[in-house]
C-alpha cells in the first residue's frame, strides 16, 4: 500500500488544510494519509460497472452484507475515549438530498445508499455508505473495513461501486466506480480500528438504459458483456455523484453528547440469532453521542464514540449526521459506524460505535476532496476502453 508524505511539497497540502479551518500544528496529520487507486482507468471502471450491471443488476441482488462474526460484539467501556487535536471545524453540505423517489426509502437523504465489492474470497458484498461535500463533487464516506480488505491481508475491496438511493436491485442515480482510496496510515497498515473510516473519489455515474443488437464488426467498438455474440449494453453518462444526490457535510473536533442521526442498511441476525431486518430497507437511529469506547484490544480501539442503537452489520460504513435537518435531507457527517456492541448482555446489540473524528481525520478528507475522477462513458453512450 502507498503512504503519502509531504516533505518539500507538504506547504501545498498544509495550505489547503488551513483553508479548511485547520491549525498550522494540524498539518503534521498529513503525513498519516495513505492511499491507494482503485479502477485505475475508464476502461476498468467500465468494466467494474459492467459486472455489477449485467443481467439486469444479477449481482447487486445477490451480494450479501460484509460483516464480522457476532462473537466480535462487545460491551462498551469508559476506558481510554478521545481526544480533540484541534479547533472544531465544519465542511458544509451541498446540493438536495431529499428523495424525490415513493417508496420505504422516501425518508432517506439519497445521498446515503450501498456500496458493492468483492470480499477477499471473491463473494459479492455490500456496506453503507454516503455521498459527502468535494470539490468535485465525487467523493463517498464509508467505514476503513467497508473499502480496505483486512480479512485478506490486501489493499482495497475489488471490484468497488457506490450506488446512491439503492432500492432492490435498482440505481435510480446510476453506478459510481471507486477511483481512488484514502484512510489513514495507522488502518491501512495496522487495522487500528480507531481509524476505521475511509473516503473514495468516484468516476462519473453510468446508468445502463438497455441492450442493443449489433453486427459483430462494430461490437469491437463497445466494452461490455454480450450474449450470443451480437448483444452490447447501452449506457449514458450520468454526472457527477454530488450534482445527482448532493453531499452531506463534514465536522471534527467536536464534543460528544451532541444529536446525531445515522442512517444503514441492517441485515445480520442479532447475536442470539433473531434476525429482525432484511438488509432490504434502510433504517436509521437518533439520539446523543456518548464518550464510552469499545473494550477491544485486537481491533486496537480506545477513541471511539458510541450511540444507542439496536441495528445489526450492514450499518456499516454509515454516516454519523450532526445538526441533520430533516427538511433538506442534509447535515455533517461527524462519525461512521465501525462497530456494534451489546451493552446490557442480553446477547442483541443496542449500542454502535464510530471512531472520533479529529484533525487526523479532516486531513483524510482533505486529501480525498481535491481529487479528480472524470467520466467512463463516451460519445453515444460507448464506454471507454
Amino acid at each position: 500500500m502507498k503512504r503519502i508524505f509531504l516533505p518539500a511539497g507538504g506547504a501545498i497540502l498544509a495550505t489547503g488544510l488551513l483553508a479548511a479551518g485547520l491549525s498550522a500544528g494540524s498539518a503534521q496529520a498529513a503525513s498519516d494519509i495513505a492511499s491507494d487507486p482503485m479502477a485505475r482507468n475508464s476502461g476498468e471502471a467500465a468494466s467494474i460497472a459492467t459486472f455489477w450491471w449485467k443481467s439486469n443488476g444479477a449481482a447487486l441482488r445477490q451480494a450479501s452484507a460484509y460483516h464480522w462474526d457476532s462473537s466480535e460484539v462487545k460491551k462498551l467501556v469508559s476506558k481510554g475515549g478521545y481526544t480533540p487535536d484541534g479547533s472544531p471545524g465544519m465542511v458544509a453540505p451541498t446540493g438536495n438530498a431529499v428523495s424525490s423517489g415513493t417508496g420505504q426509502n422516501i425518508n432517506i437523504p439519497r445521498t446515503v445508499g450501498k456500496v458493492f465489492f468483492l470480499d477477499a474470497s471473491g463473494q459479492p458484498r455490500w456496506c453503507t455508505a454516503t455521498s459527502i461535500q468535494a470539490n468535485y463533487k465525487n467523493l463517498v464516506a464509508t467505514a476503513g473495513h467497508c473499502v480496505y480488505d483486512t480479512d485478506g491481508n490486501a489493499d482495497t475491496m475489488s471490484k468497488w461501486v457506490f450506488v446512491p438511493g439503492y432500492y432492490q436491485g435498482k440505481a435510480p442515480f446510476g453506478i459510481y466506480v471507486g477511483k481512488q482510496a484514502f484512510t489513514h496510515y495507522d488502518f491501512d497498515v495496522y487495522e487500528d480500528y480507531d481509524r476505521d473510516y475511509a473516503f473514495v473519489t468516484v468516476y462519473n455515474g453510468i446508468r445502463f438504459t438497455g441492450v442493443k443488437q449489433v453486427d459483430s464488426r462494430d461490437y469491437n467498438r463497445f466494452v461490455g458483456p454480450k450474449w450470443g455474440g451480437k448483444y452490447i449494453l447501452l449506457s449514458e453518462d450520468a454526472g457527477r455523484l454530488g450534482d445527482n444526490v448532493g453531499g452531506q457535510g463534514f465536522a471534527y473536533n467536536q464534543p460528544t453528547g451532541k444529536y446525531v442521526r445515522t442512517f444503514g442498511y441492517p441485515y445480520a441476525p442479532h447475536p442470539d440469532g433473531s434476525k429482525p431486518y432484511t438488509g432490504v430497507t434502510p433504517k436509521n437511529c437518533y439520539g446523543r453521542t456518548s464518550a464510552k469506547t469499545v473494550g477491544s484490544a485486537a481491533k486496537k480501539i480506545e477513541e471511539h464514540v458510541a450511540l444507542k442503537c439496536p441495528v445489526t452489520p450492514g450499518y456499516d460504513g454509515g454516516p454519523w449526521l450532526l445538526q441533520y435537518s430533516n427538511a433538506k435531507r442534509l447535515g455533517y457527517v461527524n462519525g461512521v459506524t465501525s462497530t456494534f456492541n451489546d451493552q446490557d448482555g442480553n446477547d442483541r446489540v443496542d449500542y454502535i460505535s464510530s471512531p472520533y473524528f479529529d484533525s487526523e481525520t479532516a486531513a483524510v478528507y482533505n486529501a480525498a476532496k481535491n481529487r479528480w475522477s472524470g467520466k467512463i462513458v463516451g460519445k453515444d453512450g460507448e464506454l471507454y476502453k
